[in-house]
């Protein structure tokens, strides 16, 4: 798993004497390319304004955000789970793997984890799944726009490695565009072998380019 970490390192602690860290992830659903988790620990002290579900922000909102997040949490850790390892361990198995590491690569340790979804990873703390976690609680909306926007730049520069793809634009999701494109071209390395769609990919021979 590849690994970024980074925060002010200076703990505030809660009411309860707990530091509390938002986990979220970005690209379950796609063909191709990493899922990336992202654990923040906010600062109370300096709280970042207008921390949202990543997916109701637009792209620029969500890198401006991004940058102050990255400046003002606590600790901040991102984590990739490879094609590779999605593979390997299932996308349930490699989202809950890369959770825990994202956690447990955190500068300052945390005392809670809020995870956002139906489950949570096994951790050497108390942690608590919340649907919807992303909008409700700030911590969890912070993990959501940086593994939003780490996962949008990693596909972005898959883009350039593998042209005519379009990874830039669709994030490695099954669109119409970028499922023609497998049939046309065929499956890439960063492409999740173990999804239907690859697989039946892999099976049949490229398509020949229209004249």
């Amino acid at each position: 798993m590849n690994v970024v970490t980074g925060g002010a390192g200076a703990p505030a602690a809660t009411a309860d004497g707990r530091l509390i860290a938002g986990v979220d992830e970005a690209g379950r659903g796609p063909l191709a390319g990493p899922v990336v988790v992202a654990a923040v620990i906010l600062d109370q002290d300096s709280p970042v304004a207008g921390i949202n579900d990543s997916k109701r922000l637009t792209a620029r909102r969500r890198e401006t955000l991004a940058d102050a997040i990255r400046e003002q949490s606590l600790a901040w850790a991102i984590v990739q789970a490879s094609p590779q390892e999605i593979d390997t361990h299932n996308i349930f198995q490699a989202t809950l793997r890369a959770m825990r590491h994202a956690v447990e690569s955190l500068t300052v340790a945390a005392g809670h984890v809020l995870v956002d979804g139906k489950h949570c990873p096994e951790l050497p703390c108390s942690a608590e799944a919340i649907v919807g976690g992303d909008g409700l609680e700030p911590s969890i909306g912070a993990a959501s726009i940086l593994a939003k926007v780490e996962r949008d730049r990693i596909m972005v520069e898959l883009e350039e490695a593998w042209p005519g793809y379009g990874f830039a634009r669709h994030k490695g999701y099954p669109t119409r565009d970028h499922m023609d494109a497998l049939k046309r071209l065929g499956p890439t390395p960063e492409h999740r072998r173990s999804f239907a769609p690859v697989r039946e990919a892999l099976a049949a021979p490229p398509l020949p380019f229209a004249d």
